[in-house]
């Protein structure tokens, strides 16, 4: 595996929060030019380093950030949860800036692997992104499923994914089924 020289991978602290959430940021204006374009809950809806995810993923044990000569490059927000009768590592995301060095996405998924495996929890969980794809392979990953979701109200027309109805995504507006339907 090809990781940055004099990257280091490490736990975040407080220290950090201010530094994520700025990568955060720049990390979804990358993926959306026109995220800030967006209305307010939509934008803060699609941003995942809140003050809350950060004190709630700093204390996972296997949440790492990707940083170089003090600069953030990348971060992955993963938990300990049960599934069934076992507990499994649960990847909620795996961010990195477009400038990042390559092997910044690989290292922290294995970072997480790695901290998985240290705490005696032998499945580690994650969508398989595109951008996930590559790293997946590196770690021998098996691929038993998608994430999908479903959004409702306005929130359908902005949802960034792919339709799995073969619609154009903002097609239409779906609404809660109602009672007995």
């Amino acid at each position: 595996m090809g990781y940055a020289r004099h990257m280091r991978y490490r736990t975040f602290t407080e220290h950090d929060y201010d530094a994520l959430q700025a990568l955060d940021l720049d990390v979804q204006r990358a993926q959306e030019p026109t995220f800030d374009t967006l209305a307010k809950r939509e934008r803060d809806g699609r941003l995942h380093t809140s003050l809350p995810a950060l004190k709630f993923y700093e204390r996972s044990e296997h949440s790492f950030v990707a940083e170089e000569n003090g600069t953030l490059h990348g971060f992955i927000l993963a938990q300990s949860v049960w599934q069934g009768d076992r507990p499994i590592v649960l990847v909620r995301t795996l961010s990195v800036h477009p400038g990042a060095p390559a092997g910044v996405t690989e290292a922290l998924l294995h970072a997480t692997v790695k901290s998985a495996y240290d705490t005696a929890v032998y499945e580690v969980h994650y969508p398989v992104t595109p951008a996930l794809r590559a790293a997946a392979a590196a770690e021998s990953a098996v691929l038993t499923g998608a994430y999908a979701v479903t959004h409702l109200g306005t929130r359908a027309q902005t949802a960034p994914g792919e339709r799995l109805d073969g619609q154009p995504a903002g097609d239409q507006v779906r609404t809660p089924p109602t009672q007995g339907a």
